[in-house]
């Protein structure tokens, strides 16, 4: 299974990083982004291993939790699609494109 990221993901996770970099601890935002990509990596093998996302309730829309943060993802027939990179807390709305 392929992974693409949508322009939103990418600017998430330079967010989670700009963060980290704000409270002078870069070292945790680099590490929690190196984290959120070797788990993203497991999609490759295992694109239904994410929960489907409550809030749509669909099943190729779906999410793994990487505490804080939840990572949506889109489930294709061959490609993973990282939708967004988000604080656990937040609501979750996709846009009309969902990319």
């Amino acid at each position: 299974m392929k992974i693409s990221f949508s322009g939103s993901a990418f600017e998430d996770i330079e967010s989670i990083k700009e963060y980290y970099v704000k409270l002078e601890v870069p070292e945790i935002g680099e590490n929690f982004v190196v984290a959120i990509f070797k788990h993203i990596e497991t999609l490759t093998e295992h694109p239904d291993i994410g929960r489907i996302v409550p809030e749509f309730n669909e099943n190729h829309i779906r999410e793994l939790i990487h505490p804080p943060f939840r990572i949506v993802y889109l489930r294709g027939q061959t490609v993973v699609q990282i939708i967004r990179v988000w604080r656990s807390e937040r609501l979750l709305k996709l846009s009309e494109d969902k990319t």
